[in-house]
C-alpha cells in the first residue's frame, strides 16, 4: 500500500542554495534530454530515455562540469520523467512535453530508489546536502520508494512516498463508536450539507482576500520587472496566494475528516465542474470552494477506511426531490433556500433535502 506525505522543511541558508542548485541540475538536464530528444525525431530516430542517459553522462563532464559536486540522482530522475511524459505523449494522455524555464515550479527527485534517502524523527538525510529540520514528522513508517523536493512560496517542501501496511499510521484518530450512512450536499455558501445534520462552512478566502490580492498585484505591475522591487513585491502577491491556498486546503481537510470518522457509507452527487465553470455568473465562487478537490480528498479518505462511496446519477434531481415522500418539484429554482413540498407539506432547508435523498440505503 503506499501512502504519500508532504511535510515543509526549515533548512538553513547552506542547505537552501544546495537544493535550489539540485532543482537547477534537474531543469538543465530535463531540457537537453528534450532537445535531443526532439534532435531524434527530426531524424526520424526514437531516442529511448536510456538512450539519452547515456548521451548527457558522455558530456555533462565538459559541458556541465560545475554538476560534479551535485548528486547524480536529480538528472536522472528528470530524463526519466521526460521519458514518461514522452510515453503519456504517445498514447494521446497529454501534449507534447515542454522547455522549464527558471520561473516554473523549482522541484527535483532527491532518491535512486535504493534507500538514499533517510528520516527519523523530524530530520530527513538528502544526498550530497545531509540532515536538513523538517516541520513535523512522516506519519507512515515503512520503506520510502520516492522523495521529491519542491519550493513554494519561499518554501521548501519534501513529498515522500512510503510502501506501507494500512495498520502503519502512526497518528490515525480513534474512529466513532457510533457510525452511520451519510449523504453529502456540497455548495458554495456551505462548503458540505450531510444528511445528519451537520454542515460545514466553506471559509470563501478568495472572497476573504480579494482587495488584499487586488493591491499586491497592482503594486506587482507597478514596477521594473526583473528589479528588486519587483521581486519584492512577486513575493508579496506569491505569500496572498499561498495564504489562500492554506485557508482553503485547511477546511477541506478538517471536514473530510470529521465526515469520514463519523460514516459507515458515504453518498455524494455526481458534479459537472468543468462545465458549471463556464457560468460566468458562478465561476470565480465555484473555483474559491474547489469542490472537485474537495470530493477527492473525501475518497481517498474513505478508502484508506474501508468507507464505501456511492456516485448517484447525474442527472438525478437530488435538489428537486422531496426527501419524505419522493415528489419532483420542477419550479425550484437555485433562490430559493427553503423546499417546500406541495404534495406531502414537507418544509425542509434545501441542502439538508439534498443530503438526505445522495444518504446511501
Amino acid at each position: 500500500m503506499k501512502r504519500s506525505q508532504q511535510i515543509e522543511l526549515n533548512p538553513n541558508n547552506k542547505q537552501s542554495t544546495r537544493m535550489a542548485q539540485h532543482a537547477g541540475y534537474a531543469r538543465v538536464a530535463f531540457n537537453f534530454a528534450l532537445s535531443s530528444f526532439k534532435v531524434g525525431l527530426d531524424n526520424d530516430e526514437w531516442r529511448t530515455y536510456i538512450d539519452i542517459k547515456r548521451e548527457f553522462n558522455a558530456v555533462k563532464r565538459d559541458k556541465f562540469h560545475w554538476c560534479s559536486e551535485l548528486s547524480q540522482n536529480a538528472s536522472k530522475n528528470a530524463i526519466h520523467n521526460l521519458g514518461d511524459a514522452v510515453t503519456r505523449w504517445k498514447k494521446g494522455q497529454n501534449n507534447f512535453p515542454v522547455y522549464k524555464k527558471r520561473s516554473d515550479r523549482i522541484s527535483y527527485q532527491a532518491d535512486n530508489g535504493a534507500g538514499t534517502v533517510e528520516v527519523y524523527k523530524k530530520r530527513i538525510k538528502l544526498p550530497k546536502i545531509g540532515w536538513v529540520r523538517m516541520r513535523e514528522a512522516l506519519k507512515w513508517t515503512g520503506k520510502i520508494s520516492r522523495v521529491v523536493v519542491s519550493k513554494r512560496n519561499n518554501r521548501w517542501f519534501v513529498s515522500i512516498l512510503v510502501h506501507c501496511d494500512s495498520n502503519n499510521y502512526k497518528h490515525q484518530p480513534p474512529l466513532f463508536d457510533e457510525k452511520q450512512p451519510i449523504g453529502i450536499d456540497v455548495g458554495i455558501n456551505t462548503l458540505a450539507t450531510c444528511s445528519n445534520g451537520d454542515t460545514y462552512e466553506n471559509p470563501r478566502p478568495l472572497k476573504r482576500y480579494e482587495r488584499k490580492l487586488a493591491r499586491a498585484n497592482r503594486s506587482l505591475s507597478r514596477k521594473v520587472l526583473g528589479s528588486q522591487n519587483w521581486q519584492k513585491s512577486k513575493k508579496r502577491l506569491g505569500n496572498v496566494h499561498y495564504r489562500i491556498a492554506c485557508i482553503r486546503e485547511d477546511a477541506h481537510h478538517q471536514a473530510t475528516t470529521k465526515i469520514v470518522r463519523k460514516a459507515s457509507a458515504i453518498g455524494i452527487e455526481t458534479l459537472n465542474i468543468s462545465g458549471l465553470l463556464k457560468n460566468r455568473k458562478l465561476a470565480k465562487a465555484l473555483s474559491d470552494s474547489a469542490l472537485s478537490r474537495f470530493l477527492t480528498m473525501l475518497k481517498y479518505k474513505a478508502d484508506r477506511r474501508g468507507i464505501p462511496i456511492t456516485e448517484a446519477d447525474h442527472f438525478f434531481a437530488s435538489s428537486k426531490t422531496c426527501s419524505s415522500c419522493g415528489e419532483k418539484k420542477k419550479d425550484l429554482t437555485l433562490s430559493d433556500r427553503q423546499y417546500h413540498c406541495d404534495a406531502c407539506g414537507a418544509d425542509i432547508d434545501r441542502d439538508l433535502n439534498a443530503a438526505i435523498n445522495l444518504c446511501p440505503a
